[in-house]
Parts: C-alpha cells; structure tokens; sequence
C-alpha cells in the first residue's frame, strides 16, 4: 500500500477482490476427495487434511462476511451441486476400500461393507427429495413478506397488476413481453389506419345529392317518361324524316321537286 506509485497500483492494493467460485470449489472438492480416499491407504494424511479444512473454514468465513466483495446472492444454488459431490467421493472411497479389503486377503468383511453404498445413496436420494426444492424454488412465505413490505413502503402501489406475471419463469416472461408489444403495434397501425380514412373522407366534402360539388349534375334516363329535351328532338328529327321521304316519293311520281 505504502510502494504504489500509480492510482491503478493503488487500486489494486485495495481492492480486497471476490470469491471465485469456479475455481475455490473445485480445489475444495478435491482436497476432501484425496483426504477421504487415501484415509485407508495412507492415515498419515488424514490429520494434514482436518487441520487444512479447519484452517480454511475460518479464514474463508471471515473472508466472505468481512473482506470480499459479494458479486451476487445466489441463494445457496452451488450447495447442492457440492452436496452431490460429497456424496461420490464418499462411494469412490468405500469402493476403494472394498478393493483394498480383497486385496489384503480379507474378502470375508467385504460383503459387510457393500451395505455402506446403500445407506449413502439412500441419504443422499432422502437429501434431494428433501432439501433441493429449497434452493430451486422461493419460499411462498418468504415471498408473501417481502410483498406486503414492499406494499407498506409504497402504499400506491398495485399488487394485482405487479404479482400477475412477477413469479413466471423468465423466458416465459419475456414470450409474454413479445406478445403484448406486437398486440400494441398492431392497435397503433390499426388506429393509423382509421385516423387516415377518416381524414380522406373528410378532406372531400359532397354535396346533398351524394356527388362532388365540381362535378357536372347529370340527368337520370327514365325510360317511361323521357325529359322535354330528348321528346322534342325525337319529334322534330321524326317530323323531318316524314318530310324528305314524302318529297322523295313525289320526286318519282313525276311532281315538283322542293329545295329545302
């Protein structure tokens, strides 16, 4: 801390870091592996590997509460993934120690110890059934709390509307996200749509009759009673024809001929 020379080196010294899970698992897993497999082999290492993980218990508890930065609150998901490897090592080890008891020419004993197989994958299948619900799964209790807390912190707030959709899983959420945008597009183009016919209609008024102001009225064809226009021009071109063809008649006959 006193031999930094730059604002990063400083940093650095003071950062106190996190847990990184994905690597002090592992190596913790490990350890009990070997120490519970070579317990039978060799007792020598057995004291080495209980006083390594009391060491560890303490210095990683008061690490975690009062040094390292907490990254995410994951609830106690890896627990279950570590009870189950727990679990494995214990039957590596008392495979082993079958194969050790037959090999030191005491076959008489190993038939008492495959009862041990048994009661560990009987515990551990009563731990599943059990336990791991609790880490997969929030409590409805403890979610009942935590909304009537929030419900005292913000009276205004609408619990019915909120809780609807608030414990479905995400990718189900998100579908429903998906859904509703769409629906809200497709009402939006839908009120587009109307609001610009309705503007069309009303940016062409008509006129009492049904047709445009601009446009020339026409007159309807009745066929049982014609208009005075077209009666007299029937009757005057009927009148005419008359005319030429009695003067045509009396031009063969031999009579005058007219000059119209």
């Amino acid at each position: 801390m006193f031999i930094v020379k730059t604002d990063r080196d400083r940093e650095r010294a003071m950062d106190p870091g996190f847990v990184d899970f994905k690597e002090t698992l592992p190596s913790l897993q490990l350890y009990f592996l070997l120490g519970i497999v070579y317990a039978v082999v060799t007792p020598i290492l057995l004291p080495f590997i209980c006083v390594f993980f009391a060491f560890a218990y303490l210095v990683y508890r008061h690490q975690i509460i009062n040094v390292y930065n907490q990254q995410y609150e994951s609830c106690g998901a890896f627990w279950p993934h570590v009870h189950g490897r727990i679990i494995a090592s214990l039957l590596i080890s008392q495979l082993l120690l079958m194969g050790l008891l037959t090999s030191k020419k005491a076959a008489n004993s190993t038939p008492l110890l495959i009862i041990l197989p048994i009661l560990t994958l009987s515990f551990h299948k009563y731990c599943k059934h059990r336990f791991e619900p609790a880490f997969g799964k929030y409590p409805l209790e403890d979610a009942m709390a935590k909304d009537k807390l929030e419900k005292e912190t913000e009276p205004e707030l609408n619990m019915k509307a909120d809780l609807a959709d608030a414990y479905l899983h995400p990718i189900f959420l998100s579908f429903d996200e998906e859904l509703d945008e769409e629906d809200e597009r497709h009402q939006k183009e839908t009120t587009e749509v109307r609001v610009d016919k309705h503007e069309t209609q009303s940016s062409s008024p008509v006129t009492e009759l049904g047709t445009p102001s601009h446009y020339q009225q026409h007159e309807v064809y009745n066929p049982t009673s014609p208009s005075s226009h077209y009666a007299s021009a029937y009757e005057q071109s009927s009148s005419q024809y008359e005319y030429h063809y009695e003067t045509h008649r009396y031009e063969e006959h031999g009579g005058y001929r007219y000059n119209n």
